[in-house]
């Protein structure tokens, strides 16, 4: 009988997978990245080594690492088609809508579509991770500026992005932040758009298909689009007064306050923002202006006093991203790029060991209602 199954709302505490990919330790305040802690990583490791870890379960040595590097360089190059689709969107369409697209679109260029061997697997993954950068470029250039940013191959995968996200050349130290933020974005266990994800590749959907899933999921912003939402926030508010004042009118409206409070953490500090608030700290230290980071200081302390609420990696993330120049509707696609690499190694996964998602539900509509005759009147 459904009725005597256990139902939570949301799967809240719900254990829906067996993984050696991630996990969330919240009593250890670790975030576990096949048997590293992703804090670690973030401060030791670069992106793409991050990345390999996720993909291939190790992280690489020195010439793993160089040929990686070569590989996905070497397919960073928008596909003219992907550039045409672009082009031809509405100027009025989301990046992460135009992102969707271009990810459908690219299954139809890809000749061993239905091969599900994991070295098939990988190597998509790659090619994905290569061409992402591109399509998230181009999602906003092509659109609004009807031109799009070539990479340069001959520049690391963090400066490569970068450049193309803001049309200049990046320094050493925002290269360094950014490529943190990255980091910190690759994995994080199970979140609404890796499940996604699992459940379209558990009906041996292809990875494509469950991108796409996992892009829309994202898309919300209830999960990847609190960033965006966050930086909003930040500038209506302006200064410290003032983004003080404008918390606590939402917070008396009853308003959810982005970038604050997270399903998993609950009343414990996100460990990625901690990291990310010394980041912040010290990008805008360099930059000579550290108005952004004494606001998000200021909300951080004024939340915790007022809802016993801490912040989530979006509360930091976002303000890196506009002091490095990136525009904010680019926020939610960045994050979509970062975790590409994880949700490739769940995919996989999912092939490996796959059982399709079937869950019940908890009924409470009504029963026995009879069907009545054309007259309105009822069977006997």
């Amino acid at each position: 009988m459904t009725e005597q199954l256990q139902y939570k709302p949301g799967l809240e505490d719900i254990v829906a997978s067996e993984t050696s990919i991630s996990y969330l330790d919240v009593e250890q305040e670790e975030i576990v990245i096949r048997g590293y802690d992703l804090i670690e990583l973030a401060q030791k490791k670069t992106f793409l080594e991050t990345a390999y870890l996720l993909i291939y379960g190790r992280l690489p040595d020195a010439m793993e690492k160089h040929h990686f590097q070569q590989n996905i360089s070497s397919q960073t190059v928008l596909h003219p088609i992907i550039q045409t689709i672009l082009t031809n969107l509405p100027k009025t369409t989301h990046p992460m809508d135009a992102i969707r697209t271009c990810l459908s679109a690219l299954a139809g260029y890809d000749e061993a579509l239905h091969d599900r061997t994991a070295d098939c697997q990988k190597a998509r993954a790659v090619r994905l991770l290569g061409q992402l950068p591109a399509i998230v470029a181009g999602s906003y250039h092509i659109l609004t500026k009807n031109a799009a940013i070539s990479p340069n191959q001959n520049k690391p995968y963090t400066e490569n992005f970068l450049a193309m996200l803001t049309g200049r050349i990046p320094t050493q130290d925002e290269i360094t932040a950014f490529d943190q933020t990255l980091t910190l974005y690759s994995e994080h266990e199970l979140p609404n758009s890796t499940f996604a994800a699992r459940v379209i590749a558990s009906t041996h959907s292809d990875m494509y298909g469950a991108f796409t899933g996992a892009i829309s999921s994202l898309k919300g912003d209830l999960h990847g689009g609190a960033n965006e939402a966050v930086m909003h926030m930040l500038l209506e508010g302006k200064s410290i007064e003032g983004f003080l004042a404008l918390i606590e009118q939402k917070l008396a409206a009853k308003e959810k306050m982005m970038g604050f409070g997270h399903r998993v953490y609950m009343r414990k500090i996100d460990p990625r923002a901690t990291l990310l608030k010394k980041t912040l700290k010290t990008l805008t230290e360099s930059k000579g202006d550290t108005t952004l980071y004494d606001m998000c200081v200021a909300g951080e302390a004024y939340m915790k006093e007022k809802k016993n609420l801490y912040p989530n990696l979006d509360y930091y993330a976002a303000p890196i991203y506009y002091v490095l120049g990136i525009p904010i509707s680019l926020y939610t696609p960045i994050f979509f790029a970062a975790r590409a690499s994880g949700l490739a190694a769940h995919v996989i996964e999912q092939h490996m060991h796959n059982r399709i998602f079937r869950p019940r539900v908890r009924y409470l509509g009504p029963r026995g209602l009879k069907v009545s005759n054309d007259d309105g009147k009822t069977e006997e």
